[in-house]
C-alpha cells in the first residue's frame, strides 16, 4: 500500500493503464482501506503531481472519477476530502444481508419464470445445458443505489407449483420455502470471482468508469449432499465487501 507521506521517490507509470486512472486506483485503495478516513484530506495537487510527474489536469482528471464514484468531494480551489461512503459489509450466507449499520437494503423482484439452465448452473446440478430450470431474478438496492444482481436457480422438478415460481416476494427468502418443502439447506459453496461488467450489468448498477463486478457463485445443498439451489451474484465492486466467518480449527 503506498502511502501518501513523507520523502518517498516518485511512483513509477505501470505503462497499461492512463496514469490518471493510476492515480485514481492508488487513492480509492486508500480510502477504501481506511488509510484515508472519512473527512480526511486527500493530498494536495501539488503533492500528487511530484510524486506521479503528471501535470495539474492529470490529477483533476483522476479526483473527477473518484468523484464520480462517491468517495471524495470538493471544488476547484478547495480542499478535496474523503466522504463517508464506504462499501456494505455482508455476512456470506444462504440469506445474506448488508451488515453495516445505517445502510438502507431493499430487494426488488424482477421476473420469475424458467430459462434454460446456463452452462455452469447445469453443471452444479448435474443435468444438459439448456434444461430448463426455475430463476428468481432480483436487485438489491442500497441507499436508492442499485448494488447488485441476483439469479437464483432451482431444479424444475422441486420448484414448479410451489412458492418459489411465483411472482412476489418470499418471506425468509428461498431457504424458508426450500425447508418447507422438505429440502433444508444444510451447507454452501462459494466461487468468487472478480471482471469487469458486461454491458447490461454496466447499465442496470449504472456504474461509472471502469469499476469491476464481483461476482459470486454459490451452490447450495440439501440431505445427501443434493444440490438444490444455485445463486448467481453480480455486485457492483465499489458497494460491498464480503465477511467470511470460518470455525475454529479442529
Amino acid at each position: 500500500m503506498i502511502l501518501m507521506s513523507g520523502p518517498d521517490p516518485e511512483i513509477p507509470d505501470d505503462r497499461h493503464r492512463s496514469r490518471q486512472r493510476q492515480l485514481a486506483g492508488d487513492l480509492r485503495a486508500l480510502i477504501l482501506a481506511g488509510d484515508i478516513g472519512p473527512d480526511q484530506r486527500l493530498p494536495s495537487t501539488a503533492e500528487l503531481t511530484r510524486r506521479y510527474a503528471v501535470n495539474n489536469q492529470t490529477v483533476t482528471r483522476a479526483l473527477a472519477i473518484l468523484k464520480a464514484e462517491g468517495l471524495v468531494t470538493g471544488h476547484r480551489g478547495r480542499s478535496v476530502v474523503s466522504t463517508r461512503r464506504r462499501p456494505a459489509v455482508v455476512r456470506a450466507g444462504h440469506h445474506p444481508a448488508p451488515v453495516t449499520p445505517g445502510r438502507e437494503a431493499v430487494t426488488r423482484l424482477l421476473d420469475v419464470g424458467e430459462t434454460g439452465a446456463p452452462a455452469q448452473v447445469a453443471r452444479a446440478f448435474g443435468i444438459p445445458d439448456g434444461d430448463p430450470v426455475a430463476v428468481r431474478h432480483q436487485m438489491l438496492v442500497l441507499d436508492t443505489e442499485p448494488a447488485e444482481l441476483i439469479w437464483t436457480y432451482h431444479p424444475t422438478g422441486i420448484a414448479r407449483g410451489t412458492a418459489l415460481t411465483e411472482n412476489r416476494r418470499l418471506r425468509g427468502g428461498s431457504p424458508a420455502v426450500l425447508a418447507a418443502l422438505g429440502h433444508p439447506l444444510r451447507h454452501a459453496v462459494d466461487q468468487v470471482s472478480v471482471r469487469p461488467a458486461t454491458v447490461a450489468e454496466f447499465i442496470a448498477l449504472q456504474l461509472t468508469g471502469d469499476i469491476p463486478v464481483l461476482r459470486q457463485f454459490r451452490v447450495a445443498y440439501t440431505d445427501g449432499d443434493r444440490p438444490i439451489e444455485v445463486t448467481v451474484m453480480i455486485k457492483a465492486g465499489q458497494q460491498f465487501e464480503i465477511r467470511y466467518e470460518l470455525p475454529s480449527p479442529g
